[in-house]
């Protein structure tokens, strides 16, 4: 019997069905030998095999084919592109999956017949280095799978001359690709955009080399930014625009300036043939505002501009687009101590500034924020001459003398040497301290270093011109307290704040090797005034000549005049020495 199956889904009688069957295979079938005749060409059949079909209808998402056997073939209707050109009676070629499917029909696949005359197709027709051309399908590991006919794939390293950051942005997308590789037993083909790109490039590359000079006007995209430019593609090569070539002005980041994607118009700065670089400027297409600086912002004029960054020496000030000019720390004022330049500006904040110096080749420009008020020093000599007597705080010590603070800003230096008539101080901090209120007088103004000394000293009389030299006269015997003892004699206190000097070798009339086996501190002693000193502000004392008698102070004067024994001038090799005391070379008669 004929398959009834078969025969209903043609749709025409038995009778029909037979005539065809006979026109096919001949009077056989009239035999009844039908049943065999389509086992035995099954049996034929290998899997994999290429078959003529039909199209006879539909069933359910199925689409039925008479591929002249036992059984139809059903086809999903996905592997047909347009369901609505599919037409019963129509011829496509299948490929045998099964012999026995689900239900006892044969498995067949439209879809991979299709890939295999494609594959075949390819392989008689196309070869590694070709280019071919194909939609992206869908991601899968390693890379992507392309439609060029016959399923490619794309190696994700393969995908662009840079790796972008998600392959699978590409889905659905047309593809232009170079084979690299056919695997004809394994029917695997692997395809490369990278390649095709650099290819294209390295042509358009020459091409650009050839026709470009410095100076001329391309236009090109924005493929990338960094921090230090922006790449521009000019079609074959990818040009820097360094971020400063992009403006005249101050630029943080190059994104303020370009996007990615963007059409620009550039200027070519330089070509560098042997690296194949080329160097782009977008500012160089306007004219350099530092052309007329110097006549536009002559030395000495007042500009206000605005604060537009802050370092530790300075602050940069914007005059106009692309000019700005720094204001250093030293010029903020003329009397404040400003330790950063954010105790006295701030980012924004607008300032006046007079232009105090301009470096056209270096495109720098000095200002300063003092010179816009009047220069305080000026008036200094003017109101604080010699002799004046000022009333300060101490503001600061150092090692060689105070700094008085005589009004807001400006200060005067009371030196160590200024502090006392009489007493020698070691350390400002043993008459002063910080903060203390003290009353000086000035002494000088030095008006072009900026500079005041002061003196405490001179508040009072120099006890040196009359006082001193009226109480301590040569010969007089005066008590005294041991203050300090060194290695060549002894200090000792006559009064508050002045002192002799007991040298070592008027201690005792033997010779001493240590003072302190004589006096010891704070001992109060008589000494014997030897001399006074105005000059050098010194007087000179003798322990052992306050013990003498007058007669041992007679001969020791005598002995001290150069005279020998009852007024007989005596010979000596040896001199006075600067304490008074006669040599140890001499003749006694």
């Amino acid at each position: 019997m004929i398959d009834e199956t078969l025969i209903a889904s043609l749709g025409i009688a038995d009778d029909e069905a037979m005539d065809l069957l006979k026109d096919a295979y001949g009077d056989t079938v009239a035999d009844g030998n039908m049943e065999t005749l389509l086992e035995g060409a099954i049996a034929d059949l290998e899997l994999g095999a290429m078959l003529d079909g039909t199209i006879v209808g539909m069933a359910g998402d199925d689409v039925v084919i008479d591929v002249g056997l036992k059984s139809e073939g059903l086809i999903p209707k996905t592997e047909f592109d347009d369901l609505t050109q599919v037409r019963p009676g129509d011829k496509i070629k299948v490929l045998l999956e099964a012999l026995e499917g689900d239900g006892g029909l044969i498995k067949i696949s439209k879809r991979k017949a299709e890939r295999l005359i494609n594959w075949n197709k390819l392989v008689e027709t196309a070869k590694e280095g070709d280019i071919v051309t194909g939609k992206v399908l869908r991601k899968i590991k390693g890379g992507l799978l392309v439609d060029i006919g016959v399923p490619a794939f794309l190696p994700a390293s393969q995908v662009d001359v840079r790796r972008p950051g998600d392959v699978g942005d590409f889905i659905g997308r047309d593809c232009r690709a170079e084979i690299l590789k056919i695997d004809e037993q394994r029917r695997n083909i692997v395809i490369s955009r990278r390649k095709l790109i650099e290819a294209e490039r390295d042509d358009a590359k020459k091409k650009l080399l050839d026709k470009v000079n410095q100076g001329d006007l391309v236009t090109g995209t924005v493929k990338n930014i960094a921090d230090f430019g922006a790449f521009v593609d000019l079609g074959g090569i990818d040009g820097l625009l360094h971020i400063t070539d992009m403006s005249w002005g101050r630029v943080n980041h190059p994104s303020e300036i370009v996007k990615i994607g963007e059409q620009l118009e550039v200027k070519i700065l330089n070509i560098d043939y042997d690296r194949e670089k080329i160097a782009l400027g977008l500012k160089q297409k306007e004219t350099s505002p530092w052309e007329e600086i110097e006549a536009k912002y002559p030395v000495g004029c007042r500009i206000v501009g605005a604060v537009v960054n802050i370092m530790s020496y300075g602050a940069f000030v914007k005059i106009e687009d692309g000019i700005e000019g720094l204001v250093h720390i030293s010029e903020m004022s003329w009397t404040r101590r400003v330790n950063h330049p954010s105790e006295i500006v701030e980012p924004g904040q607008e300032v006046e500034v007079v232009v105090l110096e301009i470096d056209k080749d270096k495109q720098e420009i000095s200002l300063g924020m003092k010179q816009v008020e009047v220069n305080p020093w000026e008036l200094v000599s003017e109101k604080y001459p010699s002799g004046t007597v000022i009333e300060g705080k101490v503001r600061n010590l150092a090692n060689y003398g105070a700094f008085v603070e005589i009004e807001p800003g400006i200060d005067g230096l009371l030196h160590i040497s200024d502090l006392s008539w009489t007493r020698k101080v070691a350390h400002p901090n043993e008459m002063l301290q910080k903060g203390q209120d003290v009353k000086c007088v000035i002494l000088e103004v030095d008006q072009d270093k900026q500079r005041i000394s002061l003196g405490l000293k001179q508040l009072t009389e120099d006890p040196w011109e009359n006082a001193i030299p009226g109480a301590y006269q040569p010969g007089m015997v005066v008590r005294g307290k041991v203050t300090k003892i060194t290695n060549f004699g002894v200090f000792v206190e006559l009064e508050e704040d002045l002192e002799g000097l007991l040298h070592v070798s008027e201690l005792a009339d033997h010779k001493v090797e240590n003072p302190q086996d004589v006096v010891k501190a704070d001992e109060e002693v008589d000494v014997k005034i030897l001399r006074v000193d105005i000059s050098d502000r010194k007087i000179g004392l003798s322990l052992k000549r306050a013990q003498w008698g007058s007669v041992e102070e007679e001969r020791a004067e005598r002995e001290e005049a150069g005279e020998g024994v009852a007024g007989v001038p005596k010979p000596t090799r040896g001199g006075m020495d600067e304490h008074g005391s006669m040599g140890t070379d001499k003749i006694e008669l």
